[in-house]
Parts: structure tokens; sequence; C-alpha cells
């Protein structure tokens, strides 16, 4: 039997909500170590803010500290069910150009995959480095990124 998302997602995420600012969400991401927060209405995920999202709608938009989150974080967000293959994930996460995908149940956020999560675990490497290399390879707007 092949391992679904919810044996490997992790289940204890920090999140914020369209009542915190651009300064309480990066200081979420300082605290967590973490580079994506998902957004949340009670436990509806409406959104996310990577620490991109950050810079290039925030502060490259001059936007203050006390910005909402709502004017910088990404309202189209890609989700997999609990139940969702590990190796279907890793293909999702490769044809998104995403690094890390909400896990929802009935519109409720109840985990995260990162693409980590799927190489760490040895779980179907092929399809993970495969998902990290084409993210490596270009952004959204066909750029060659570097990673590090």
């Amino acid at each position: 039997m092949s391992k679904t998302l919810k044996d490997i997602m992790t289940k204890d995420c920090a999140t914020v909500t369209l009542k915190d600012n651009v300064y309480e969400c990066a200081v979420k991401m300082k605290q967590e170590d973490v580079g994506f927060i998902p957004v949340v209405e009670g436990n509806r995920l409406i959104g996310c803010v990577t620490d991109r999202d950050l810079v290039v709608r925030g502060y490259a938009e001059k936007r203050e500290g006390s910005a909402s989150v709502e004017q910088v974080m990404s309202h189209e967000i890609v989700c997999a069910s609990p139940e969702t293959s590990v190796d279907e994930a890793a293909k999702m996460m490769a044809q998104h150009q995403i690094r890390r995908l909400p896990v929802c149940e009935n519109g409720q956020l109840v985990g995260i995959v990162s693409i980590g999560d799927l190489a760490v675990r040895d779980i179907f490497e092929d399809e993970a480095g495969e998902a990290l290399s084409k993210i490596s390879e270009q952004d959204k707007s066909g750029n060659q990124v570097v990673m590090h």
C-alpha cells in the first residue's frame, strides 16, 4: 500500500488570518523557521503567504509592515487531500512548480507537505527530485532561477 499525505504531512502548522499584518506574518515565519504561511478564516484555507510574496508584493511595492496580509497573499492555491498518494503529490508539485502543498479536507486546512518532506523520508525521491529540479530551473515567468 502506498503512502498518502496524511502519513507524512506536518499537522501542526503556523497560520495567519486576514486580521494579521505583513510584519506579524514575517515574524511568525522567522519564529517558525518557515517560508510559507497559510492564511485561514477559522480553519478554512483562503490563501497563503510565502517569503517571496513578502518581497515581491510587500517590500518591492513599498508596503508598510502594518499592511494587511491580504495585500501580499496568494489567492490561487493548489491543495491536496489527506488521501492523495505521495507520488501524486510530487507530480502536482512539479506540475505547478511549488515547494509546499497545503493539505485540506472539506476546505479545512489539516496539514502541509513540502518537497523536503518527500525527499527526507526517502519516499519517491525521483519524483521529489524531479519536482525540485523543475522548480529550480525556471520561475513562473520562465526566467532561469539558481537555487542556493
